[in-house]
């Protein structure tokens, strides 16, 4: 278990970098860091409401899909290591490179789960509320005109010229 050393885990990790972008008053950045949290959530919470007996299965099994694609959009270099068809990936490219449409997709994704809200009450509207944070987010980071630079993100992008695997 030495591969879990402290110094490992900080080598790994740029908690400075992290500490930075927090400060850093870009709600780009706030909004990617909530959704880093929103991604497992919709994940966890999809699978644990696919128990229930009434339509919110619907709305668990589209919360899982909605944890995937987010995987794929907020964490990028996903597309090189994962075999996707070069349609989707295009399709995650436009939407990765335009705020906007960023901002429409968080907001049709909470729409969603706090849609869910109509057959009951379950622990998605945890993922609706981090969806709906991150969609505030990223509405005041297209407001304010602000985006991540590469120097800012944790996670490297396979867009960027300087990517290697």
């Amino acid at each position: 278990m030495s591969f879990l050393s402290p110094s490992n885990i900080k080598s790994l990790i740029n908690f400075e970098q992290i500490a930075a972008n927090l400060k850093s008053n870009n709600f780009a950045i706030y909004a990617k860091y909530l959704s880093y949290l929103t991604i497992p959530l919709s994940i966890i919470f999809g699978i644990a409401n696919l128990f229930h007996v009434n339509l919110v299965i619907i709305f668990s099994i589209i919360s899982l899909v909605q944890g995937v694609v987010l995987l794929f959009i907020e964490v990028p270099f996903l597309l090189k290591i994962c075999p996707l068809s070069d349609n989707f990936v295009a399709h995650l490219k436009v939407i990765n490179d335009d705020n906007m449409k960023k901002l429409i997709l968080y907001a049709v994704l909470s729409i969603v789960q706090w849609c869910s809200l109509i057959f009951k009450a379950t622990t998605l509207i945890i993922v609706a509320i981090c969806m709906t944070c991150s969609f505030i987010s990223y509405g005041i980071a297209f407001k304010k005109n602000q985006h991540i630079s590469s120097e800012e993100s944790v996670i490297k992008s396979p867009f960027d010229d300087d990517f290697t695997v």
